[in-house]
């Protein structure tokens, strides 16, 4: 389930189990750190030793994972303090942007510098894969 916000999406995370991974299903290819990730169903968690590093793997059967730098985001949960997933969509593909736990309780994605005609041959590698 996602909903569109200007040039924003919020795709809402499960958290079943209570512990810090969030489980998400994501109906639309994406890029993270570079690295174009197919629509599908994503954990998403903290890596222990470093904090501020997230570990985004896909479901299973999936080969799909990547790691992220992060840094506490600003401002309050745009799901209103549930779990959530926010992608920002730039001239060709989305970008994930922020991974929110909790209401006050988020961390921004640092990007890093990507031309719009590599995004998009990412993307267009990753679809014909």
């Amino acid at each position: 389930m996602w909903s569109v916000m200007s040039k924003s999406v919020k795709v809402l995370a499960s958290d079943s189990t209570g512990a810090a991974v969030l489980h998400v299903k994501v109906p639309f290819p994406f890029l993270v750190e570079g690295q174009a990730l197919p629509a599908g169903k994503y954990s998403v968690q903290a890596v222990e030793t470093h904090p501020s590093t997230l570990l985004i793997r896909g479901a299973k059967g999936s080969t799909s994972h990547v790691l992220v730098l992060t840094m506490p985001a600003a401002g309050p949960d745009p799901a209103g303090g549930k779990p959530a997933l926010t992608f920002t969509r730039y001239e060709t593909p989305y970008r994930l942007t922020d991974v929110w736990e909790s209401r006050d309780r988020g961390r921004a994605i640092v990007q890093v510098q990507c031309e719009p005609e590599t995004s998009a041959r990412l993307m267009n590698k990753r679809s014909r894969s």
